[in-house]
């Protein structure tokens, strides 16, 4: 299978021919990595097999995008042929361009000696095609995972440490660099302790699309900034699957009156849509959980939150004012339209470029100018 020139093709389009990661992404066989995928259609998830097209698998597994791997508890390589699921993603081969960006962020040196996520291998690959086997250390939560990608990295010829580690924890041991493809909130203490003097922490805020550098200060604590660009990754799990804490509120939402009817003065937005006003609204209202559906000319999109709050919104048409329906302990819609104002009036969110400062223990705080968020 010539995945040579796959792969040197996907180099030259995610980074130039003088980066230091071209030659990492031109030869490592990510097709190796991902045998088989899930990809979402209409909802729902079906299975991809690479062996059953291998032009299209080479294609693929050489674009820059994100490869879902496992849906729930069901890896795609355990799947039966033609198998259709639904759940949430929980675990995945990262596009490479977003890995090269997080490396990048930590800015990391030949000598540098690296703790990042494992998920599908591929990002750890890339880091021992950059940096040689003995400074990678490797983790995921999941012992399969972990498994299948210490098979698919001895395979490519590579042998890092590897460990079945909750990443939120103790860490296994002491680091210039951790670079985690797993979001979290707030910034684990653990971190901090494994980081050696001067050393780099690059993540992701749970629920956001905030990408948080920071680097170890005297104290033990970090200081550092939310970068101008932006990244989504899965939340940080223990189980074989997340929770959904949001069901019996779902209940309740889908059809009920609200105890507070009213009409919005903006046009109907599904939050993830725009992730600076998802990212804001997650700081300030932690764990909201965001549907939608259609019928029709007909959108309506729900927020949900595990306290019982929730809020329902229903339009026609892209312009038509959104009829509002809101209950429970918080008003999910009017913490929403807040944030829309804020942004009208301003013209920018204060969350990209905010400076950051962490304490030993893990305490996370986010500011801009009068605007500051403890996470």
């Amino acid at each position: 299978m010539d995945w040579e020139a796959h792969a040197r093709r996907l180099a030259d389009e995610v980074v130039r021919p003088e980066s230091r990661w071209h030659e990492p992404l031109a030869t490592t066989p990510r097709h190796a990595f991902v045998p088989s995928w899930w990809e979402n259609v209409g909802g729902q998830w079906e299975l991809r097999e690479g062996a059953a097209g291998p032009g299209r698998w080479l294609d693929v597994a050489y674009s820059d995008r994100t490869l879902v791997t496992r849906v729930g508890a069901l890896h795609a390589d355990d799947a039966p042929p033609d198998c259709v699921t639904s759940g949430l993603p929980t675990s995945s081969s990262t596009l490479p361009g977003l890995i090269v960006q997080m490396y990048r962020h930590a800015v990391i040196g030949d000598g540098s000696e690296v703790l990042v996520t494992t998920g599908s291998g591929y990002g750890t690959a890339l880091a021992c095609r950059r940096l040689g086997d003995r400074q990678v250390t490797s983790i995921d939560v999941d012992p399969d995972l972990v498994a299948l990608a210490t098979d698919r990295l001895r395979e490519a010829g590579h042998r890092p440490q590897l460990a079945v580690c909750d990443i939120t924890g103790q860490l296994p041991g002491t680091y210039d660099r951790i670079v985690s493809t797993v979001s979290v909130r707030p910034v684990p203490a653990s971190w901090l302790a494994a980081l050696r003097p001067g050393g780099r922490l690059v993540t992701t805020i749970a629920g956001t699309g905030l990408i948080l550098t920071a680097d170890k200060t005297e104290d033990g604590g970090a200081v550092g900034r939310i970068t101008e660009d932006g990244a989504g990754f899965m939340r940080t799990r223990r189980g074989a699957d997340y929770d959904r804490p949001t069901e019996a509120v779902w209940e309740k939402a889908q059809h009920a009156d609200g105890e507070e009817v009213s009409a919005s003065r903006y046009p109907l937005l599904s939050v993830p849509d725009s992730w600076d006003i998802m990212s804001m609204l997650e700081l300030e209202v932690p764990g909201v959980d965001h549907r939608t559906a259609q019928d029709g000319e007909e959108r309506t999109v729900w927020m949900l939150h595990p306290d019982g709050s929730w809020a329902r919104a229903t339009a026609r048409g892209f312009l038509d004012s959104p009829t509002v329906h809101q209950a429970g302990p918080r008003r999910l819609w009017d913490a929403l339209e807040r944030i829309r104002h804020r942004l009208n009036r301003e013209g920018r969110l204060p969350v990209h470029g905010a400076g950051v400062n962490i304490t030993p223990d893990g305490e996370t705080v986010l500011s801009r100018g009068a605007w500051s968020v403890t996470l």
